[in-house]
């Protein structure tokens, strides 16, 4: 074993004391980026060639900071975008709901599906989408401009059409137009605040995380934006709390113009997103 790796071993040790979630992965990542090579490849950094600056590191992630913060980029699906303070990181369970997103329009037939994604946040369910379906037409909107540094920086050079805004009145250019609306919004209760992880509540931005008492609170704007915005037989998909499945269905009913409204498991088979069609005439 060389230094480095023993090093590592030692951070795993310490990061798991400070309770991060993935200690053995995080100590990686960090060691990984402090000596410019890939996980895969520590095991070739030479003795001499090791960098002090990995023990600030682990300092900083034993305080919980993100990972993310650290490092400056995220990873999601086949996505490197770049984070920090400001900004809501994105999570792995976001990725199943892009997943059926992406076989949703394709199983649409539609030439050029017109996409609409609400609070964008880092644009890394636009970006994914305008990446996984070419000839899609990605529009997408976030309020908060301290997010909006990192957005402009991840969309820039790709088609994304990025606006700033409230998602409860964005695209009125696009109403009755669009085949897909998707979002990942704020969800948490405030009640909850005590509750949730150090990473999210001390470093992601409040306006990514809670939506009123009950957390829907956003959710229900949302849905009257997306029955704005939809053609008829469009499809909304939005992502929720698992402890909210069987909730998020009951706001697109019938009577409010929706059909097929139904939850969904992300990978660890817990509810995680709803989905619905715009009713027909």
């Amino acid at each position: 074993m060389n230094l480095l790796l023993a090093e590592v071993a030692q951070a795993t040790q310490r990061l798991a004391d400070a309770g991060v979630p993935s200690p053995r992965n995080d100590a990686e990542e960090l060691a990984a980026f402090v000596h410019g090579v890939k996980r895969g490849a520590l095991h070739s950094v030479k003795d001499s060639d090791f960098d002090a600056r990995y023990w600030e590191v682990i300092a900083r992630r034993e305080q919980r900071e993100p990972l993310q913060h650290i490092t400056g980029r995220a990873y999601f699906r086949y996505l490197e975008l770049q984070v920090g303070p400001g900004v809501f990181v994105p999570r792995p369970e976001t990725e199943s709901v892009v997943g059926w997103a992406i076989d949703a329009v394709r199983a649409m037939d539609v030439v050029e599906p017109c996409i609409v994604d609400l609070c964008t946040g880092s644009g890394a369910i636009a970006l994914a989408l305008a990446q996984e379906v070419p000839r899609s037409r990605v529009h997408a909107v976030e309020l908060s401009e301290d997010a909006l540094v990192w957005t402009r920086k991840n969309v820039a050079g790709s088609r994304v059409d990025l606006r700033q805004g409230d998602a409860l009145d964005a695209f009125r250019d696009l109403d009755g137009q669009v085949d897909l609306v998707i979002s990942n919004p704020p969800y948490i209760p405030l009640t909850e605040w005590e509750y949730v992880a150090p990473e999210a509540r001390d470093y992601d931005p409040e306006l990514a995380l809670f939506s009123g008492e009950d957390g829907l609170e956003l959710i229900r704007g949302i849905e009257r934006t997306a029955h704005r915005l939809l053609r008829p037989g469009g499809v909304v998909v939005i992502e929720h709390a698992d402890t909210q499945g069987g909730q998020v269905p009951w706001i697109f009913t019938e009577e409010r113009g929706w059909a097929d409204a139904a939850d969904h498991p992300d990978l660890n088979n817990r509810p995680r997103f709803a989905t619905a069609r715009k009713a027909l005439p």
